[in-house]
């Protein structure tokens, strides 16, 4: 058995039968957790226990663990600064905040990987510039050389915690002030300026062989008519042939409303699957998740499976190992001087918002 195409959630903090049901589809290739399946460290590790214990090879599981606002998981992990505090640190001291970069990295996938989870949906390669409010301080930097240097020391991080990163959202959301959870956003630029700035963090994490990319549900008009989750001139000649990008490609969650267009989830699903994306994301749709599974069931893809095998999470060390490492007090104590606000609470309203 392979890793299926669908990455599906899961209703609470363990699993129901019909979760079971869902999960133990072979069309299902990983599990996105969000705040409410997490209580505690132990409930957290005997949910996800029970998700590795659905098939094999093991679901992929993962959480968007980014730090500041994006942070699902907060009592008993660490609050992490937002990517903004490092860029704002670059300006006066390059070598701190590429050492407070690499340092936010593994700590933040340390904690994750102790629980078991395999990847969090990190870091986000968007420039800032001011324009996106749902953008705004989780990206590193406004300068596309900053952003690299910066997210490429963040991955360093991951990687030395044994998690694989996730670079989003392609090819960039810096520049358009619509929200795509709620909204259709276009950005009406040229190629050519796409290719100047937002691309240069995505080429230089791609040089530097990260492994996963997501895509943004945006449309360029004046370069294709398809949000970039839906187009093969993004997915296939940019990402494949032109950036060469050799890792997988997961869709942004197909429920957002900047993936209406595509139609139903049904169509949603086959369409980004056909254009190139190795994984698609259904999440807080339960009905949806179980028409889109169904109308796959016929649906394989060898070179997507052993991409997204490719994310297992390696090395890990169990959360009292952890917690004994002089690593992690050093961490924990030099990233505490750069959370703005330790109480930041996500609106939870929308369980979709900010993948």
């Amino acid at each position: 058995m392979t890793l299926g195409p669908v990455m599906v959630d899961v209703a609470g903090q363990e699993l129901t039968a019909d979760d079971r049901h869902l999960l133990s589809n072979h069309t299902v290739g990983g599990v996105i957790l969000f705040s409410r399946n997490y209580h505690s460290l132990d409930q957290l590790e005997q949910l996800v226990k029970s998700i590795q214990q659905i098939k094999s090879p093991r679901l992929l599981i993962a959480v968007d663990q980014e730090g500041g606002r994006v942070q699902r998981f907060k009592e008993g992990f660490t609050i992490l600064p937002a990517m903004r505090r490092f860029g704002e640190v670059y300006e006066s001291d390059q070598k701190l905040a590429l050492d407070l970069a690499k340092q936010c990295g593994w700590l933040m996938a340390s904690e994750v990987r102790s629980t078991g989870i395999d990847i969090s949906f990190a870091p986000v390669l968007d420039i800032d510039k001011g324009i996106s409010s749902v953008i705004g301080d989780r990206a590193f930097h406004s300068d596309p050389f900053v952003v690299g240097k910066l997210s490429q020391a963040f991955v360093a991080g991951m990687d030395e915690a044994g998690m694989q990163a996730t670079g989003k959202h392609f090819p960039g959301h810096g520049s358009i002030a619509a929200d795509s959870h709620v909204a259709m956003p276009i950005d009406e630029r040229a190629m050519v300026d796409i290719e100047m700035e937002d691309l240069r963090p995505f080429q230089f994490l791609i040089e530097a062989g990260i492994n996963a990319l997501m895509m943004a549900h945006v449309i360029y008009p004046r370069v294709d008519s398809q949000p970039a989750g839906f187009s093969s001139f993004w997915m296939k000649t940019m990402l494949r042939d032109k950036m060469h990008f050799q890792g997988a490609i997961f869709s942004d969650d197909l429920s957002m409303e900047g993936a209406v267009i595509a139609g139903s989830y049904i169509e949603r699903a086959r369409v980004s699957l056909e254009m190139g994306c190795d994984m698609i994301l259904v999440c807080n749709n339960r009905d949806a998740a179980w028409e889109v599974v169904k109308s796959l069931d016929s649906y394989e893809n060898p070179a997507s499976s052993l991409r997204l095998a490719h994310l297992h999470g390696k090395q890990s060390v169990s959360r009292e190992t952890l917690v004994s490492e002089s690593r992690w007090q050093e961490a924990k104590d030099l990233l505490a001087k750069y959370v703005e606000d330790p109480s930041l609470n996500l609106n939870l309203s929308d369980p979709t918002a900010y993948i």
